[in-house]
């Protein structure tokens, strides 16, 4: 068997269940989870004849910002298509999604993103044993929930890199607040698509992993597909293109379907739905945006995850795995910073705060800042002098030793610890060594 060197291009879809109150084109409650079997649907979502859709307003403002803060276009004319397979957990028969003028088009957000789209979610086959049969029953709450779809280009090739982007889109929706992408409740999950290319070029077929709930499976699934394609492309053999599954037990992928086209789905404009469009018109009838409304939602965009880690390294002097898992929870970060604030002018810094929210949790055992803060004075154990009054005493001492001065300033380091003592003798002793320490050269090395 001739060996040779292959590299794996991968692409991404990504689905996330949108947080809305109400399904993407009826008034039936969206939260679906752990809810009695069939008890949140209607004539709309379960597809039955005469029952006509009406959009959710708060879903395409949801994928709006999605957009907006992965750097895609919105396109200024967007449409509903429907998207034709039959499942046992499609009512109609045919899904209504977005197909040639999705919601958001082409950006960049580590890798190229070619589109994001809303569409319906499906139901959920529900396998269990009846009367000690066993049955595949269907539930149809999920039915019609607002699910966005992300579609990256084929830039990946590894799965190391494909989890570290998941875990940042994951976190933008939180940070957004238009989902909890809880992959354990299936608000979100993944697919890859998978070649394997020896000169970098994006090759003929594609095998799609599908419906993966979990980063640590969806790296696992990468690493076997990517072997078993590589042994058959050794032995000669040509790949299908199909949708594969992952079987945790062995390991292994294995075969569901033979994946479609386009054209198999024979999509074509949403009857029943108005197209959705942006404008700079203020008069706004059902589902079109103006120009304003759309600054206004970008106004909404909260400070990035990458941003806030960049930002706690500099201003807060953190280190880069502090600031990492400080910025892993949408709320903490807030915490963090309003604990600074309350701390400030104490002997402590803001990297001490973290250290023991990081490495200690005690955010953990005190649900406002304020009681961190507390705690933290209680610990010190001494009533050190406020950072106003070391600097106070720090530049009258400078003022007041000018010999000293000059000697530091001709090369003699030794008599830093002269000064410390001076003014340590003018704080009675309560100044905090490292705080007196970095004035006083803050203020020797500045002048």
């Amino acid at each position: 068997m001739e060996q040779k060197n292959y590299k794996p291009v991968i692409g991404l879809e990504v689905h996330i269940e949108l947080s809305t109150k109400s399904k993407l084109f009826c008034g039936c409650h969206a939260d679906h989870f752990a809810k009695k079997p069939n008890t949140q649907v209607c004539p709309v979502c379960l597809g039955l004849p005469g029952a006509l859709p009406l959009i959710n307003r708060e879903a395409v403002e949801s994928v709006i910002k999605f957009g907006l803060a992965l750097g895609c276009s919105i396109n200024m004319f967007s449409k509903f298509d429907r998207k034709h397979y039959f499942y046992a957990d499609l009512p109609k028969g045919y899904q209504i999604s977005q197909y040639d003028l999705p919601v958001c088009g082409s950006g960049k957000f580590r890798v190229n993103i070619r589109r994001i789209h809303l569409e319906e979610d499906t139901g959920k086959l529900v396998h269990e044993t009846v009367d000690g049969v066993k049955s595949s029953l269907i539930d149809f709450n999920r039915s019609s929930v607002p699910l966005m779809e992300m579609v990256t280009e084929p830039e990946f090739h590894d799965g190391r890199s494909v989890i570290d982007f998941l875990k940042e889109v994951q976190l933008v929706a939180r940070y957004l607040g238009i989902s909890n992408a809880d992959m354990e409740k299936g608000s979100m999950r993944l697919e890859a698509n998978i070649s394997l290319s020896r000169d970098g070029t994006i090759p003929d077929y594609k095998v799609e992993i599908k419906n993966i709930n979990s980063f640590r499976f969806l790296e696992k699934a990468i690493r076997a597909e990517v072997i078993r394609q590589e042994k058959l492309l050794a032995d000669g053999e040509k790949i299908v293109q199909e949708t594969r599954g992952y079987d945790e037990v062995k390991q292994t992928t294995f075969s569901q379907r033979t994946k479609e086209e386009a054209h198999d789905y024979r999509y074509f404009p949403e009857p029943d739905l108005p197209p959705m469009r942006f404008s700079e018109s203020q008069i706004l009838p059902p589902m079109r945006f103006s120009e304003s409304q759309i600054t206004d939602l970008k106004s909404q965009i909260p400070e990035l995850p990458e941003e806030k880690r960049k930002r706690f390294k500099e201003e807060y002097n953190l280190p880069e795995d502090f600031a990492e898992i400080l910025v892993s929870d949408r709320k903490r970060p807030d915490y963090f910073e309003e604990a600074v604030k309350l701390g400030k002018g104490q002997t402590f810094s803001a990297k001490t705060i973290a250290d023991l929210m990081v490495n200690k949790k005690m955010d953990a055992n005190y649900p406002e800042p304020g009681g961190l803060i507390k705690k933290i004075l209680e610990l010190t154990g001494v009533e050190y002098a406020t950072q106003s009054e070391t600097e106070v005493a720090v530049s009258e001492v400078i003022g007041e030793n000018h010999k000293a001065v000059q000697d530091f300033q001709n090369g003699k380091g030794e008599v830093v610890g002269f000064l410390i003592g001076m003014v340590q003798k003018k704080l009675k002793g309560t100044g905090n060594t490292q705080m007196v320490r970095e004035k006083l050269l803050g203020k020797l090395e500045n002048g």
